[in-house]
């Protein structure tokens, strides 16, 4: 994942020490019952479509650019699904952080799933009950919340 820019400057500042963040989760279900993942280039494994908010920008547009950026499909918010605290991490080289997490509902409007940056390696639509291993406890709770009916955004207990 590339570290967007503002991070870096902050880290020139703080260094390893943790770092609060924003980030935000894309479920994009489509008409046949499928969810597009994206298999990450950092660690070889499927997952949602995810990102940072930018300083500045609004979590649903942010989310709908993510989505755009990493699988050249345009899509449409349908609803925020949940917010979480995510714990603590840490990455390889030292650095420290942690996310509360926007997690979207969305459909597809138009465009064919690809990759379409170089965070991804591969990039499709799996069918809901045919979704590949490996997929992140947090990824799969976002998933199930997804396809509950609509009602407000779930929070952490």
């Amino acid at each position: 994942m590339t570290t967007p820019k503002f991070i870096l400057t902050l880290r020139e500042k703080i260094g390893h020490d943790l770092l609060w963040l924003t980030g935000i989760t894309g479920v994009v279900l489509d008409t046949e019952e499928r969810v597009l993942l994206v298999r990450r280039t950092d660690n070889g494994r499927w997952s949602l479509p995810a990102g940072i908010l930018e300083p500045g920008e609004q979590p649903a547009i942010a989310m709908i650019r993510e989505i755009q950026e990493e699988t050249a499909v345009e899509a449409e918010i349908d609803r925020l699904v949940s917010i979480d605290a995510l714990p603590p991490g840490s990455y390889p080289n030292g650095d420290q952080v942690q996310f509360l997490d926007l997690c979207f509902r969305c459909h597809p409007l138009r465009g064919e799933a690809r990759v379409n940056d170089d965070e991804s390696l591969a990039v499709g639509w799996f069918p809901l009950a045919a979704l590949p291993e490996g997929l992140a406890s947090r990824e799969l709770e976002c998933i199930t919340n997804a396809l509950k009916p609509d009602e407000l955004p779930l929070f952490a207990r």
